[in-house]
């Protein structure tokens, strides 16, 4: 007799069926029984013959399916035996190729392309490739086979980052799908670079040259120096502020700052090539001042791996807005002064008193056109630097203090 999960007196209720010491059977109709196990699971079962051999097909839990939803399953699953097709292995190629599908896909390509090229690269360079993937990429290409993307798709995904304002990030994005289709294509899951072909000022708008806001005037200087010395919030924050002037680093070079780095002692502080941009190995001599900043923060942080932590975990740097959080919180706006902007203006002013322009390049790690010979010249000028940056924190000391002075004009001698 058919099952029924309604009529009361039938003896084998589906709802009713109670587990025993081992598995039992409550038939159907043409094939469909439900499987009871010790544990009182049920499930729905269709057992069939194909090419001369029985077989079986799992067709859902009772009661996420119910009774009638198994008897369509069943109805499908017997006009494809009909057909000649066995159900068991159609469905086992159905998984397959949905992994096959997924494995393939944009995101799981360019996590596979991110994994293996983040051990070269910086943390939070690594980072935000990643985020930027994360943000702007994936929501709408990720679930997409790569094979399948054409240039169309892609081109969407950049223009909708372009109507943002966003010119410079987009052009970032187009580079770094690039070279996820080259990954792909070398692994043999695509045949082409799309995003070759969205190359040029016809396809995305040019980035305009910006130069990051920052004081050049001394009389500006000096009373944003005192705002500095007077900031009110986290030491290490403080600490991060009076130091960025004086090393005038990268702000992801200077929050990445770790004490096995910094030699106290002998006012030096050497920076993995890894870290850096140019991935070349970089020296910051450390005036009086620098060590003084940092002898109060080691108490602090001394004992963890990182000068500046995050404030949530020891075991990561400060964030990246940190600095500029807190000169927003002092009231300097974003055209008026950023992280970035202590190298410009320590570049502008060393330039103006007639520093050595190579001596400058060299501890701002400006990368040479001749990479070779860059590879090697980390403490080239060492000396001279040595001497400038001693200079450069007395300078801001002066102008800190009230002290009106006069640059020397371009080309002159420094003292």
């Amino acid at each position: 007799m058919p099952l029924t999960e309604t009529a009361i007196k039938q003896p084998k209720l589906i709802e009713k069926a109670k587990e025993k010491g081992k598995p039992y059977k409550l038939a159907d109709e043409r094939g469909l029984f439900l499987l009871v196990s010790p544990n009182g699971s049920k499930w729905w079962r269709l057992k069939y013959r194909i090419d001369g051999k029985e077989k079986l097909l799992s067709l859902g839990v009772y009661p996420d399916v119910g009774l009638k939803d198994a008897r369509e399953r069943r109805d499908e699953a017997r006009k494809q035996i009909a057909d000649g097709i066995d159900p068991s292995l159609m469905r086992q190629a159905h998984k397959a190729a949905k992994l096959e599908r997924a494995t393939n896909s944009f995101e799981a390509v360019s996590r596979e392309w991110h994994a293996k090229c983040s051990p070269s690269w910086s943390e939070g360079y690594s980072s935000k490739r990643l985020r930027i993937l994360e943000n702007d990429v994936f929501p709408w290409l990720g679930a997409r086979p790569i094979a399948e993307i054409k240039a169309v798709e892609l081109l969407n995904v950049l223009r909708r980052i372009e109507g943002r304002g966003a010119i410079e990030v987009a052009h970032r994005v187009r580079a770094t799908c690039g070279r996820i289709f080259r990954y792909a294509i070398a692994t043999q899951r695509a045949e082409r670079d799309w995003a070759a072909d969205l190359r040029g000022p016809d396809v995305l708008k040019s980035v305009k040259v910006k130069h990051h806001a920052s004081f050049k005037e001394p009389k500006e200087i000096g009373p944003f120096l005192r705002d500095l010395a007077a900031y009110k919030g986290s030491p290490v924050t403080k600490a991060a502020l009076q130091l960025a002037p004086l090393v005038f680093l990268r702000p992801g070079e200077l929050r990445h700052a770790e004490w096995s780095e910094i030699d106290l002692d002998n006012a030096e502080w050497r920076i993995a090539a890894e870290k850096m941009k140019g991935k070349n190995p970089h020296i910051v001599p450390l005036s009086t001042q620098s060590v003084s900043v940092l002898r109060e923060l080691r108490p602090i942080t001394g004992e963890g791996r990182y000068a500046f932590p995050s404030v949530r975990t020891l075991d990561r740097p400060m964030s990246e807005n940190t600095v500029n959080a807190a000169l927003r919180r002092l009231g300097y706006e974003r055209d008026e002064m950023t992280g970035h902007g202590f190298r410009s203006m320590a570049s502008t002013l060393l330039n103006e008193n007639g520093w050595n322009r190579d001596a400058i390049e060299r501890q701002l790690a400006h990368k040479e056109r001749n990479e070779v010979r860059d590879a090697y010249n980390a403490a080239k000028y060492l000396p001279e630097r040595r001497k400038m940056m001693q200079w450069w924190a007395d300078y801001l000391d002066k102008l800190a203090a009230g002290a009106e002075i006069i640059p020397l004009k371009k080309g002159g001698k420094a003292a």
